[in-house]
């Protein structure tokens, strides 16, 4: 510029506006951050984003005149202010810092402006604030308008679909570019037109597109996109909308924090672009749109959790109902939050009378004082306690009543302490059951006691008295077999009292005791065979053995029990003139015993059960009744469990019965 032009720039507003601009803008963002003391902006970007170009338009309307102010800025600006949520004082402060910086520069200034160019300044400012300034509360009382008729849509609770139809309504109702909107919603990988009004929504509605490249990057940028012809334009993929001859296109993300929730579009036949004005109304409308989505899918959450709790309530209440002990649960405070009908009728109080009672309300003061001082012990240590038992006694009805109960502190699911819970059972039965076994346990040993003395007493006097009187010389025939019949009854109840005993110490008293020796089971077994050969002297009885070693660790009186047993029941069921033939036979870690005898096989029936206690005898006596009690084959067979061996039996009609007894050598543990 040569020096005449300078000297004509001097003075002039305009000038100082193009030379100054950069250092308006710094002045302007440092007196920002003063007004905001020196905290970030609410709002970002502020004035800064439009204010370069608004100076230069500043500086032409000064030089030119009020015709070159280009509206479409000021528009623009409240538009974005607008968007971002700006209310009106706001935006009337961006331009007042920015005429407090304008008037301090220019009295910075050693030439003052020439006359008139201050007023044309400050005139073509008041002209911009005060276009914005109409045009934001304009635009923003026809949103309002527009907010307060959609308001009147939510007021019969209408579902999702339908409220969202009736907000595009209200939208195309005022902003009358618009021939068509929508509303699409996120599936999978898919958007779902759940909304759609105006031009093809029949055809729109319901349809299905996938997530293309303009919907990615839209969720992406969260900026909203425009098509100025959507039905030549390749990114539209509503093939409706091409049918239609849609040319502005306008859609927005709707999104729910850093998750894309759908798409809103709105488009028009007849425009190629859509007002400041009508594309904010279109964002409070997708606003609107998008809070009530949340908000529907909100309620549709609480909805599920609300039945999902009172499905498990329901459920809980049917197990605590169902399940045969008591079971309650109190807060920190020991007061009752939920109980069973078996609480309830411990503490002869209605279920609901319980909640929100305390301990001592409920089960009385001398119950409650034990009960208090274990649940206050688990909320304070925070681990249970078990194996409780508590009794009360009704004096009125003189009875007793016994409970177990397990205590235990109650979590929520990251483990903060709620309360505590107790499981109550009722043994009362089981005390009772005790009490009676206790009865029969004493029973028992009183008639042990019995069977070992008072009655094996007097029957070895009677055993001894017969054997004398059998040796007495002058004894007819008849006398003598008196004195046999007697020797053998004796002989008999001595064996019945002693598999008596054995069975009581076998059920009762934890098995058949055995004390184990090296013994030799040959002698063994031929003086078994000679004292029974005394009792039984018209029977052959005869003894076998097959094998050179037949030593090993038995118990010497319960093996002579079991072949005594064994002996007998065959001489019981084997002809009156056949033999009873005992073999044993060494076959190295065992000792085998065989009792032989010819007879009636055993009935097959019978098998099964030969040796459980007390079964019915397969012949009976001549008079009807049974030979013995049926103990002999059990006590056999426990004798030989208890030195770890087995017994097994064969019968039939031609090969006769045998019993085989196998004996280890070293007893095993018994199975």
């Amino acid at each position: 510029m040569n020096e005449h032009g300078r000297e004509d720039a001097q003075g002039s507003a305009a000038a100082f506006l193009r030379i100054h601009r950069e250092s308006l803008l710094a002045e302007w963002q440092q007196a920002l951050l003063d007004h905001l003391g020196w905290k970030a902006p609410k709002h970002t970007p502020w004035l800064i984003d439009h204010l370069p170009e608004l100076l230069s338009t500043l500086a032409d309307a000064v030089e030119s005149g009020p015709d070159v102010l280009d509206q479409r800025l000021e528009l623009a600006h409240a538009a974005a202010r607008m968007q971002e949520g700006f209310d009106l004082g706001e935006v009337a402060q961006e331009y007042a810092l920015l005429r407090r910086c304008i008037l301090r520069r220019l009295e910075d200034l050693e030439t003052p402006l020439r006359k008139g160019e201050l007023t044309r300044l400050q005139e073509m400012l008041d002209r911009v604030v005060t276009r914005t300034m109409m045009f934001f509360w304009a635009t923003k009382q026809r949103i309002l308008q527009t907010l307060d008729r959609m308001a009147e849509a939510t007021l019969d609770d209408p579902d999702m679909e339908t409220l969202l139809e009736r907000l595009l309504t209200r939208l195309m109702e005022v902003a009358l570019p618009v021939d068509a909107a929508a509303v699409l919603l996120l599936e999978g990988e898919e958007l779902v037109v759940h909304a759609a009004v105006g031009l093809g929504n029949d055809q729109v509605k319901g349809a299905r597109v996938p997530l293309g490249q303009l919907t990615r990057e839209m969720a992406a940028t969260r900026q909203p996109f425009f098509i100025r012809s959507a039905a030549t334009d390749p990114r539209v993929l509503l093939e409706p909308l091409r049918r239609e001859g849609l040319r502005a296109l306008y859609g927005i993300p709707l999104m729910d924090g850093e998750r894309l929730r759908g798409v809103a579009y709105m488009g028009s036949r007849t425009a190629f672009t859509f007002s400041d004005a009508d594309t904010l109304l279109f964002h409070a409308v997708a606003q609107r749109a998008s809070a009530h989505i949340s908000q529907t899918e909100l309620h549709a959450r609480e909805h599920a959790a609300r039945q999902e709790a009172e499905e498990s309530l329901a459920l809980l209440d049917s197990f605590l109902e169902a399940v045969p002990l008591g079971i309650a649960f109190l807060d920190l405070e020991l007061r009752h939050v939920r109980v069973n009908g078996a609480i309830a009728a411990i503490n002869h109080q209605p279920v609901e009378a319980h909640r929100g009672r305390t301990l001592r309300e409920m089960a009385g003061e001398s119950l409650a004082e034990p009960i208090e001082r274990i649940m206050r012990s688990v909320l304070e240590r925070g681990e249970s306690v078990q194996d409780v038992f508590l009794e009360r006694t009704d004096a009125a009805r003189g009875s007793t009543t016994y409970w177990q109960v397990d205590y235990f502190p109650v979590r929520t699911q990251d483990g903060a302490l709620l309360g505590v819970g107790a499981a109550v059972v009722d043994i009362s039965e089981h005390k009772h059951a005790e009490a009676t076994l206790q009865q029969a346990i004493d029973f028992r040993e009183e008639l042990l006691a019995i069977l070992g003395h008072d009655l094996r007493n007097p029957l070895h006097a009677v055993t001894a008295s017969a054997f004398m009187l059998g040796r007495a010389q002058g004894l007819d025939d008849a006398s003598r077999r008196a004195v046999d019949r007697i020797r053998k009854s004796t002989a008999r109840m001595a064996r019945m009292i002693n598999d008596i005993l054995d069975f009581a110490r076998s059920r009762l008293g934890g098995g058949i005791p055995v004390t184990a020796q090296r013994v030799d089971m040959r002698e063994l077994c031929q003086g078994a065979l000679e004292e029974l050969q005394v009792t039984y002297p018209e029977r052959p009885l005869t003894l076998e053995t097959r094998g050179g070693n037949l030593e090993g660790c038995w118990d010497p009186d319960r093996v002579t029990q079991v072949l005594g047993n064994l002996v007998v029941n065959a001489l019981q069921h084997a002809g009156n003139s056949s033999p009873v033939r005992t073999t044993l036979t060494d076959e190295d870690a065992d000792v085998v015993m065989q009792v032989h005898n010819k007879g009636d096989p055993i009935p097959s029936d019978l098998l099964p059960r030969l040796f459980d206690p007390f079964k019915a005898s397969r012949a009976p006596e001549e008079d009807g009744k049974h030979r013995s009690l049926g103990l002999g084959l059990y006590i056999v067979h426990e004798i030989v469990q208890m030195h770890g061996g087995g017994i097994q039996v064969d019968s039939s009609a031609e090969r006769g019965t045998t019993f085989t007894v196998r004996w280890p050598r070293v007893p095993r543990p018994p199975v």
